[in-house]
């Protein structure tokens, strides 16, 4: 890995929103080339019209066909349509749906067949996408399913909280009936193996959230607890897991116990991204566990009300990408600790 070059993919998402300011501000600090080769997936009039209304100065990009041109010097960009695309910053709109998902769509082709290492999405607007592609239910679902993934878990990172989701990107009315016994226990491995392999944590400590409010209160406020969660972490512990819980989620938050371990598990997005957005909000980054491939996005979405105004923080971002470069690393380091284990060697008292 340290001869090699690595190659970061980063999708323009929807181009009526922040993505691409977000883009230029990232990659007009020349340093990030010294960690990797960047290509944008995307459209480089799109890029060219932002950097104009943002006032950037000689923001230079070459154009590629595929990424065995690219140049390690400069960002490079794969143009994914030909014709001229009509831009309405801030506005919700059908054809930047659909051109976000050719964006999407060519990226994780590039990606699954090895072309580039990690693979940036730009954040979109799923009810754009759903006009054109009806199931789709969000980016990490989608990646997933492309990649050959059956099961995968979003996962929100920051420096000093990870909080993983047994749910994802369905009404709250429906969380009851989708987690069983099975759902969580599976959920909590792809957490403890993500833990070690991405993250080369040896032995995770990890907190598993309540559905109900106080955690069901001894089945006063719902059984769930005691019939699902509190089995499903049962199962995990014989499996040789370090979980705990099920903890209520307010006091958990509140009483600031997420800093006691290494990850959060809840049970629904809101649950888990509501404390994460308070705690970690414009600095952390979502990440897709339990695949084969590194895929990570920044942790906001597409910013329509600022759009244009040059207000929009890199920050997330940046930290997308090397988070993505970093796990990277970390799973190369993880397969060559256990294909070269260290052997325990027992010294007999004399």
């Amino acid at each position: 890995m340290e001869n090699k070059r690595i190659k970061v993919g980063i999708t323009i998402g929807d181009y009526n929103g922040i993505g691409p300011e977000v883009i230029i501000k990232t990659l007009e600090d020349e340093r990030i080339f010294k960690f990797c080769t960047v290509v944008v997936y995307g459209q480089k009039n799109i890029i060219s019209y932002y950097a104009k209304a943002l006032k950037v100065q000689n923001f230079n990009m070459q154009e590629v066909d595929d990424t065995e041109k690219l140049n390690p010097k400069i960002p490079n960009i794969i143009n994914c349509w030909s014709e001229q695309v009509r831009i309405q910053m801030g506005i919700a709109e059908s054809e930047a749906g659909a051109r976000a998902m050719i964006c999407l769509n060519r990226a994780i082709k590039d990606l699954t067949a090895g072309k580039i290492d990690v693979l940036v999405t730009g954040p979109v607007n799923k009810s754009t996408i759903n006009e054109h592609h009806p199931d789709f239910t969000g980016q990490t679902e989608y990646i997933a399913k492309e990649a050959g993934s059956e099961t995968s878990m979003m996962l929100l990172v920051d420096d000093t909280l990870r909080v993983g989701l047994v749910t994802n990107h369905i009404s709250l009315k429906e969380v009851t009936g989708k987690i069983d016994i099975n759902l969580i226990l599976q959920k909590i491995e792809i957490l403890n193996q993500t833990l070690k392999q991405d993250f080369l944590i040896h032995k995770p400590r990890i907190a598993v959230l309540g559905l109900n409010p106080h955690a069901g209160d001894n089945t006063l406020l719902g059984k769930e607890e005691k019939d699902i969660i509190a089995p499903a972490v049962n199962r995990a512990k014989e499996k040789g897991i370090l979980a705990l819980g099920p903890f209520p989620a307010d006091g958990f938050f509140g009483a600031h116990q997420y800093r006691k371990f290494d990850a959060v598990l809840a049970m629904y997005h809101d649950q888990g991204l509501v404390p994460f957005k308070t705690l970690s909000f414009g600095t952390g980054v979502n990440f897709t566990a339990g695949i084969r491939v590194v895929r990570t996005s920044p942790d906001h979405g597409t910013g329509y009300d600022i759009t244009g105004k040059n207000i929009a923080s890199p920050d997330s971002l940046r930290n997308a990408i090397f988070t993505g470069i970093e796990i990277l690393k970390n799973r190369e380091t993880f397969r060559e600790m256990i294909s070269n284990p260290v052997e325990k060697v027992r010294l007999d008292k004399e």
